[in-house]
């Protein structure tokens, strides 16, 4: 009997043990982002690629609003709803108190000041393949951004999705660990990073596995709607058929080549996409162009 106690215990030990080293949350070294200085102006334009202001503005901002960074935004999904925080510069309402390495763990590893994981909603696994002076010079132009005191409500998720330790095992299923595109022309491999990275693309327009990981197979083919009505669209040569040049103008101005105009959520992404580059556009749509066709 006794042994059979030792065994038991010995056994729910090695048990728990497993369970803390799956479930625990991981900074980034340190010394991958020591001593970055940040340069506010390239900040921005990071900014609008990755999309910040389409999730945590107010819902329907427009022009400077969308610079001020309220949250409150609803995300429906299979495991609940989540909602958008205040990431302002307001020190109690907002993150107006981080420092530059707090707010680089929660961009590239999905963990917070306390230690705790952020659902993975917040597209922080597309994120971790951004450059650490990216990240730098994003958190320079935030700290040009206005303050807002606003306190949105918590996400509305319910057991056992509640428990963010199991986010934890999420992340060790299905963190990126790398980019899902081979290419060798400098064009692409620019368009590569905005969409895999900084634009977090094939976060709507990948499909996913009843877990909530991306399914890589189908690669940027489309997807659900996670909000449960229509299907979004497929970005692969196989469903989308027009030109680099027509792909660009697009994310310029929003106006397809039949003269029909954006709509829903990428009316929003296209606004970002219209404060960066032509050139930048333009490496999107020749990523895109080079992707495998998945129908």
């Amino acid at each position: 009997m006794r042994r059979l106690v030792l065994v038991v215990s010995a056994l729910v030990l090695i048990g728990g043990g497993a369970v803390i080293w799956l479930t625990r949350a991981t900074p980034l070294p340190p010394e991958s982002i020591a001593g970055l200085p940040g340069d506010a102006a390239r900040g921005e334009d990071v900014f609008w690629v990755a999309g910040c202001a389409s999730c945590h503005a107010a819902d329907g901002a427009e022009g400077a609003a969308r610079l001020i960074l309220t949250g409150g935004q609803r995300f429906p999904s299979d495991f609940g709803t989540f909602v958008a925080p205040n990431v302002s510069t307001h020190p109690e309402a907002g993150i107006g108190d981080w420092t530059f390495a707090e707010f680089a763990n929660a961009v590239q590893r999905g963990v917070s000041p306390e230690g705790a994981h952020y659902y993975p909603a917040f597209p922080y696994t597309a994120y971790a393949l951004a450059a650490p002076q990216d990240i730098a010079d994003l958190w320079a132009f935030w700290q040009g951004l206005p303050a807002a005191d606003t306190v949105p409500p918590g996400h509305d998720v319910g057991f056992p999705f509640s428990l963010r330790s199991g986010v934890g095992v999420w992340k060790a299923l299905f963190a990126q660990d790398g980019f899902q595109v081979d290419a060798d022309d400098p064009e692409v491999l620019r368009g590569r990073y905005l969409v895999e990275a900084l634009g977090h693309c094939a976060e709507c327009h990948t499909p996913r596995t009843a877990l909530g990981g991306l399914d890589r197979s189908q690669w940027m083919a489309g997807a659900p709607d996670p909000g449960g009505s229509g299907r979004v669209p497929g970005l692969t040569p196989a469903t989308l058929t027009w030109s680099q040049d027509e792909i660009a103008q697009y994310l310029n101005d929003g106006f397809t080549p039949d003269f029909d105009s954006v709509g829903g959520h990428m009316v929003s992404v296209v606004r970002n996409l219209a404060e960066t580059t032509e050139a930048d556009r333009r490496a999107i749509a020749a990523y895109l162009k080079a992707l495998p066709p998945r129908p």
